[in-house]
């Protein structure tokens, strides 16, 4: 998909050297009866001046396509005419997928805590500031999962670095890839208006941007069930009308949806056991076959479901369970706070838990699926949201095979790290000595955003909470067949319908 877009960005580049007389006209029409690829060609073959704008991909008709962003001929292509371009994306998982890419974080130097004054921390002397200064191209994928503040700081640091102060981006070709169904940036404790406000094209910055529209689902396009195409474009369309919501829906966004019967996970004795058994067939007896994890998981909206689910299947594993205990202390740079000092026990300590920071106890199991909680090395494909499964348990180290990303097979060893939680929530900072890991036969929906699976097992003992995440959830998979929902009411009984969230006012501008 993206491989069109690095064609077209070298085509604008090289019009720097072309006569004005030899470039066509900006051309754009979403209507037009021509291929998408054709649309997004014409529409960007643009004049000299469309070096100092940027585009946006807008996949709003597109469920992924990462794996496709950019192809290693075409960046030697850019490359071998002396273009430095770059690939960065909103989250490792993502980042993974992209030749030599890394996560925005990271290239950019964003700050993790942010606002609508910060800005990179980058030189226009150093290192970094010298490659901002001669890139040609930044290709940024998963944009729409992050705060607009990080692209106004991205703005600001690059009008800094390259002196242009009247032009986006400081005059650098920026491509933005993503999906306004999927999830949109969190908020902590934000309202539907908190969020809708910090996408990106809620900044300044959208006036700018062109919009170029994929019509392909090239996850669906790509499964190997080929056996009625027919089916497969239904369920293509049925997972876009769930992306693009109900008109009907409440001021918080949410409609009922009637799930297909064949999508169900019926009542029974053990429904639970019914979606295990989908996601893992013959857990115990595959546990240890080769690629078995893969492409298998269990996503719930909620952490605690995720939990519920990882230790009920873990209660199945055979083997020696093996208990982790994390060394917890208060910042020194905290202990002067105003909260009460006497709070700080090794016991209080112990009980937090957060987003982004395993568990004080670690409960691990030889051949279980683990998923890394921390960027670690991403150029060995070790990054937050990287899944594992665990080889060797030992005393002070843990070894495991990689298996998602550009790295499956990769055989790594672990140890403890002090880990810090950056929680706003929190009135004091505190280090967490433990395994940046936790246990993956479930993951939330959140951290399933920009990964592709074969089997998907949805458990909802609670509905949704936010824009996408019953998208994101659904759109994991390569074909119908792969994709089973569990549904519980607030008795806790088998039911048929949930709600799902959908914020319509933010395909306004798209």
């Amino acid at each position: 998909m993206y491989n069109q877009y690095v064609e077209d960005a070298e085509r604008i580049l090289l019009a720097e050297t072309t006569p004005a007389s030899e470039v066509s006209s900006p051309i754009y029409n979403a209507s037009s009866s021509l291929t998408p690829q054709s649309n997004i060609h014409n529409a960007t073959t643009l004049s000299k001046k469309a070096t100092n704008n940027y585009c946006l991909s807008n996949d709003r008709v597109v469920h992924s396509c990462q794996s496709n962003l950019t192809s290693t001929t075409t960046q030697q292509g850019l490359r071998s005419q002396g273009l430095i371009v770059l690939n960065v994306a909103s989250s490792g998982i993502a980042s993974l997928l992209l030749p030599r890419g890394k996560t925005a974080h990271s290239t950019l130097a964003i700050p993790l805590e942010i606002d609508d004054l910060s800005s990179c921390t980058i030189n226009k002397e150093s290192p970094k500031g010298q490659l901002l200064l001669h890139t040609k191209l930044i290709i940024w994928d998963e944009a729409p999962m992050m705060h607009r503040y990080c692209f106004e700081a991205v703005d600001r640091t690059l009008c800094d670095i390259t002196g242009v102060k009247n032009r986006p981006f400081g005059g650098k070709v920026v491509v933005l890839g993503g999906d306004f169904r999927q999830i949109l940036p969190v908020v902590r404790r934000g309202s539907r208006q908190h969020i809708v406000s910090a996408a990106v094209n809620s900044s300044k910055i959208w006036e700018s941007c062109k919009v170029l529209r994929l019509t392909e689902n090239m996850r669906l396009a790509r499964s190997n069930d080929n056996s009625n195409t027919d089916s497969i474009r239904l369920f293509g369309e049925w997972l876009l009308s769930i992306g693009d919501g109900d008109s009907k829906s409440d001021e918080c966004g949410e409609y009922d949806i009637d799930i297909p019967d064949d999508l169900l996970i019926k009542d029974c004795a053990n429904p639970l056991q019914e979606l295990v058994d989908f996601a893992y067939p013959q857990l115990q007896q595959n546990i240890s076959t080769k690629h078995y994890f893969e492409e298998r998981g269990i996503l719930a909206p909620t952490l605690d479901s995720v939990q519920e689910v990882n230790e009920y299947i873990m209660s199945q594993i055979p083997g020696e369970e093996k208990e982790y205990c994390s060394a917890d202390s208060v910042c020194k740079s905290d202990k002067d706070s105003d909260v009460t000092g006497e709070w700080f026990t090794t016991e209080f300590l112990n009980e937090i838990k957060c987003s982004g920071l395993p568990n004080h106890k670690l409960r691990l199991k030889e051949n279980v699926p683990v998923m890394l909680m921390r960027n670690i090395d991403q150029a060995r494909g070790l990054c937050n949201g990287t899944r594992l499964l665990v080889n060797y348990l030992g005393k002070s180290i843990i070894g495991a095979t990689v298996l998602t990303g550009t790295n499956i097979g990769d055989k790594i060893v672990l140890s403890r790290k002090n880990l810090i939680p950056t929680d706003p929530g929190l009135p004091f900072k505190f280090q967490r000595r433990q395994f940046p890991l936790t246990l993956c036969f479930a993951m939330t929906i959140n951290k399933s955003q920009g990964q592709s699976l074969s089997h998907v097992g949805i458990y909802l003992p609670r509905p949704v909470f936010t824009h996408g995440q019953l998208y994101v959830a659904m759109s994991r998979v390569r074909s119908r067949n792969g994709l089973k929902l569990l549904i519980l009411d607030d008795e806790q009984k088998v039911c048929t319908s949930t709600k799902n969230v959908v914020y319509r006012e933010i395909f306004t501008n798209v």
